[in-house]
């Protein structure tokens, strides 16, 4: 009877670890992130990064409360008020850089090839670019995140493989041989 009274409790135990361990992680992953918001100070753009351990460990007992551990704006500005994680709360998702990112490459096609942009590529390595108003491409992820929303008025889609064709093209001139087409 002592045995099967300590296995209950050797599994109850277990069960409330697993759904802590749960919580915790669940809440970490969600943090993670560039997220980008507009700045209540002085309305314009600012990458942020919440405190994901932090989050982590509140979820453990409750609501995880939001907080800062990143600012484009710091250190300059680290005494501010926090209140842009508002933006944060009313749609957690959206303000993700790499949700932005994904949102206006949707739909659209290469300037240079004209077959459609992929974005789900970018886990093996195949990110996508931009053309610039100088003809030349650049990874976005080379740009800052607060700079995102300008350059995506100004720049072009480009895909993976037009990138890496432009930049072999613009590095080795000498090795490109130019074929008029058929």
């Amino acid at each position: 009877m002592n045995s099967t009274l300590l296995w209950i409790i050797g599994a109850l135990l277990a069960l409330f670890a697993g759904w802590v361990l749960y919580r915790a992680l669940r809440s970490y992953f969600k943090m993670r992130g560039k997220r980008l918001v507009i700045c209540p100070e002085n309305h314009t753009a600012a990458a942020v990064d919440l405190d994901a351990r932090h989050s982590a460990k509140d979820a453990i007992f409750g609501v995880p409360r939001l907080r800062l551990s990143e600012c484009s704006r710091w250190p300059e500005k680290q005494a501010c008020g926090q209140e842009c994680l508002k933006q944060i709360e009313e749609a957690p998702e959206g303000c993700l850089v790499s949700r932005i990112v994904a949102d206006w490459y949707k739909g659209k096609n290469c300037v240079l090839c004209g077959k459609p942009v992929d974005v789900t590529e970018e886990r093996i390595g195949h990110v996508p670019a931009l053309l610039n108003p100088q003809n030349e491409t650049v990874y976005w992820t080379e740009i800052s995140p607060e700079a995102l929303p300008e350059v995506f008025q100004t720049h072009s889609p480009v895909c993976w493989s037009c990138h890496i064709a432009e930049t072999f093209r613009r590095k080795h001139p000498e090795m490109v041989v130019n074929r008029p087409p058929r």
